[in-house]
């Protein structure tokens, strides 16, 4: 079974995200797009990618999300129309598929598409978009997963872009005597099988993309992306804590009060706005040779 994952906690992360995805990257996609492009979203979620990514194409673009989840995708809709309102434009929709968001450089078409990703990319219509996008996708995936998508991708000349990636570099503070085990866990747990067809690449998940597309001839830019959450953005901090505590938990058995002793001095420094996060993140972008 695929990773999923609750709207509420894609809500909470998505400023997180926005501060953290390298802009460079975001630049050099945009200027490497056709006039109107149309950008394929793996696991958009509830559209954080595209509310983030939209601004800087910064013309009329077409976008389809796709995720396993129709719910999330409802949601993404309800979203997209709601923070678009909320800065004046307008949004209509054309039939019940589709949203249009009439942004000042042109217009955002919106449509969803409820796939399973594991079954990708041979359930995917590749042929219809002019790049791939996702955030927090590929250190989920597999190997196999990856090189069957770059082949895909390659054959039809498609940029390819992965956003926040992670590093394996999580640092909490204040330090606690129990980092080291809990980061030990938390280690293991991304390395489990996630359901895309073998081991989940965690950190190594940039190295991999970058070495099969590369193989394909394409260009690779890659970029810091990291989460810094302060003192005064307790729920996150909180948040991130429990996330870690619960997945180490899951694979330190005999450290498990240890664990739970750290999860509880975490939530109360992130109340009395003592704890902060460093999440380790990368983003990367595979362009396809020109001429």
């Amino acid at each position: 079974m695929t990773e999923t994952f609750d709207g509420d906690w894609l809500d909470l992360r998505e400023p997180f995200d926005a501060r953290a995805r390298n802009p460079a990257l975001a630049f050099a996609l945009a200027e490497a797009l056709p006039a109107r492009p149309r950008i394929l979203d793996l696991g958009a979620g509830t559209g954080a990618l595209l509310r983030w990514l939209g601004h800087f194409i910064g013309r009329a673009q077409a976008w389809t999300l796709v995720d396993a989840d129709g719910a999330l995708l409802a949601r993404a809709f309800e979203t997209i129309r709601e923070r678009a309102e909320a800065v004046g434009w307008t949004v209509t929709a054309p039939d019940r598929r589709t949203l249009l968001v009439h942004a000042p450089g042109g217009a955002w078409r919106v449509e969803g598409l409820v796939a399973d990703l594991r079954d990708a990319p041979d359930n995917l219509p590749l042929e219809k978009f002019d790049a791939v996008v996702n955030t927090a996708l590929c250190d989920l995936v597999s190997e196999d997963w990856i090189a069957d998508m770059a082949n895909a991708i390659a054959e039809h000349g498609l940029p390819f872009y992965a956003a926040l990636n992670v590093t394996g570099r999580e640092r909490f503070s204040p330090p606690h005597r129990a980092d080291a085990l809990v980061a030990r866990g938390f280690a293991r747990d991304q390395a489990r099988d996630k359901g895309f067809g073998g081991i989940a690449l965690g950190a190594k998940a940039p190295g991999v993309i970058a070495e099969n597309f590369a193989a394909h001839g394409y260009r690779i830019i890659r970029g810091a992306s990291p989460w810094v959450v302060k003192r005064q953005e307790a729920a996150m901090a909180a948040a991130l804590a429990e996330g870690h505590a619960l997945a180490a938990a899951a694979w330190e058995r005999r450290g498990e009060t240890v664990i739970d002793g750290w999860l509880a001095d975490r939530r109360r420094q992130a109340m009395e706005g003592r704890l902060t996060a460093h999440i380790g993140h990368t983003d990367i972008l595979a362009l396809p040779p020109t001429g």
